[in-house]
C-alpha cells in the first residue's frame, strides 16, 4: 500500500481538491485499493472546517464526490511514502518538519511536463485554475509511480 499525503497552508482548498481528484482517478483506474490517501496543512488555521465551499462546487461541476474536515500534519502523515505538497511555501514548511525524509517530499505539479506550484485560489478566487492545476500534477505522479514501477 503506498501512502500518499497531499498538503497545502490550511486543508481546505488545494489539498483536500487534490486527495479528492487522486482518490477520483484511482477509482476509475481500479488502483484504490493499492493506495491510502490524505491531505492535511501545515497550519493550525482551519483546523476542523469542512473543505471550502468554493472548492467543493469546483469538484462537484467535475463530478468528483467526497468530504473533508480540515486537519493539520502530524507524525503519521510524515511517515507517507509520498508528501506532496501545492507550493514553494507548503515545501519549505514540510522541509522544516522534525523526522520528515526529505527524499518522500515534492511539490505536486513537478511531477508535469510543466513544474510549478498549483494556483492558490484563496484570493483570487479562481478555482478553476487550481482544479485543472491539481488534475495535471495527480494524472503525472500516477503516471510516474507507473513509470518507476512502484505500483
Amino acid at each position: 500500500m503506498i501512502k500518499v499525503t497531499f498538503v497545502c497552508l490550511g486543508n481546505i482548498c488545494r489539498s483536500p481538491m487534490a486527495e479528492l481528484i487522486f482518490k477520483d482517478i484511482l477509482n476509475k483506474q481500479g488502483l484504490s485499493n493499492k493506495f491510502d490517501v490524505t491531505s492535511c496543512a501545515t497550519s493550525s488555521y482551519e483546523i476542523g472546517e469542512p473543505i471550502y465551499h468554493l472548492a467543493k462546487q469546483t469538484l462537484t461541476k467535475h463530478n468528483i464526490k467526497g468530504s473533508h474536515i480540515a486537519k493539520r500534519i502530524s507524525k503519521q502523515e510524515i511517515e507517507s511514502d509520498f508528501i506532496l505538497v501545492m507550493d514553494s511555501s507548503n515545501y519549505r514548511d514540510v522541509m522544516k518538519l522534525n523526522g520528515v525524509d526529505k527524499n518522500k517530499v515534492f511539490k505536486l505539479c513537478d511531477f508535469t511536463d510543466n513544474p510549478r506550484d498549483v494556483a492558490d485560489p484563496w484570493y483570487t478566487r479562481d478555482f478553476e485554475t487550481a482544479y485543472n492545476d491539481i488534475v495535471d500534477g495527480c494524472t503525472a505522479f500516477l503516471q510516474y509511480l507507473k513509470t518507476n514501477k512502484k505500483i
